[in-house]
């Protein structure tokens, strides 16, 4: 939140009114039961089970609210779209470990609905800035993980040596949040939703390069429909 109320300032962005400060408070609101609802049913469920579901999901739901609200966009987009669809649930496949665990679908199901509401509540912020709307949200979403670790007395102190990578993650995560607004507010929602819900093809790549994980086989045919949904979607973006 301080750094983008930083680069907000520094880029002269005024923080967001009325409509925008709506949409900006629901969208925090609903990003932080997003992420908190993934961690909660990739710990208690199956991951070959949650991961995919809550992509699919989340990816669908701005994609039926763009098509609605904003019409089609041509054929090779379209393909494109149901391609990047199917690669999301081919790389975020995991094995089952058969070891009796819950599948975690409720979480998922939950995971899924609340980013795909904060996808579509980002699409109605206006062009006025990109990180002002993130100030607000990163402010809605302390006050609500701050009122859950209080009710539900959670441990919330970190060990000091883990602080700068937590610091890290958090600027990375509001910088890929500020290039989603700035990619909605240039272009179509349903395709910036779309290319954005393929982020877990960098996690599999960087697994196999960091942590020399091995490819499946779902992973490989993701991945390769990875690459040809963005050839199919630029292309038909290209005249947009």
């Amino acid at each position: 939140m301080v750094a983008a109320l930083a680069i907000a300032i520094a880029r002269h962005e005024p923080l967001p009114q009325g409509q925008d400060l709506l949409w900006s408070m629901a969208a925090g609101v609903a990003g932080v039961i997003g992420v908190t609802s993934l961690y909660r049913g990739l710990a208690v469920g199956r991951m070959g089970v949650v991961a995919p579901t809550t992509g699919l999901v989340g990816a669908v739901i701005p994609v039926v609210v763009g098509f609605a609200t904003e019409g089609l966009p041509p054929t090779s987009a379209i393909l494109g779209i149901a391609l990047a669809l199917v690669a999301v649930v081919l790389v975020t496949r995991a094995p089952g470990h058969g070891d009796g665990r819950p599948s975690g679908i409720r979480w998922a199901l939950t995971a899924g609905v609340a980013i795909g509401v904060f996808n579509v509540g980002v699409g109605q912020i206006s062009p006025a800035g990109a990180f002002g709307p993130l100030v607000v949200m990163r402010l809605v979403q302390i006050m609500v993980l701050g009122a859950l670790i209080v009710t539900w007395r959670q441990p919330y102190r970190m060990e000091r040596a883990i602080v700068p990578k937590v610091a890290g993650i958090g600027l990375l995560d509001m910088a890929g949040n500020a290039c989603f607004i700035l990619a909605t507010q240039t272009g179509m929602l349903a395709i910036a939703a779309v290319l954005s819900s393929l982020y877990p093809v960098m996690t599999v790549l960087l697994a196999v390069a960091l942590l020399r994980e091995r490819f499946s086989r779902s992973h490989v045919v993701g991945i390769v429909l990875t690459g040809v949904a963005i050839v199919l979607i630029a292309a038909g973006t290209a005249t947009l």
